[in-house]
């Protein structure tokens, strides 16, 4: 079952930083197009911010657009999220998944994607 591992979360205070990584497990993510999601409890899986294949494009919502961002070492195997200026509001846990299509662009839904994992717990708290 093609999945991946996130790491790096954790408590953070707010205007805290934190940089999450995502690897997939057994595959190469070389050629897929890798998006960041998050969930609240009691809340939708929420699509975050997505990177192509080659990294030349990238998007962001509007949410985290000019705190977050997204960037990946091929050769490396990983895709990471930098985030900045965390605000309570940001605590969820956080997944990264492969969009199923192959246009040099992402969707926005979770059904668009596979591989989802367990995801890491950020937490914002003072």
């Amino acid at each position: 079952q093609l999945q991946f591992v996130e790491s790096g979360g954790g408590l953070v205070q707010p205007g805290g930083s934190l940089r999450l990584s995502c690897a997939p497990s057994g595959f190469t993510l070389r050629y897929l197009n890798i998006a960041w999601f998050r969930q609240a409890p009691g809340k939708d899986r929420e699509w975050l911010s997505c990177i192509t294949s080659s990294g030349n494009w990238t998007n962001y919502a509007d949410s985290v657009r000019g705190r977050f961002t997204i960037s990946r070492d091929n050769a490396k195997n990983t895709v990471s999220l930098q985030m900045n200026s965390l605000k309570p509001e940001d605590a969820a846990i956080y997944y990264c998944a492969a969009f199923r299509g192959i246009q040099p662009w992402c969707g926005l839904r979770p059904n668009e994607y596979y591989g989802w994992g367990q995801g890491t717990q950020v937490t914002v708290s003072s």
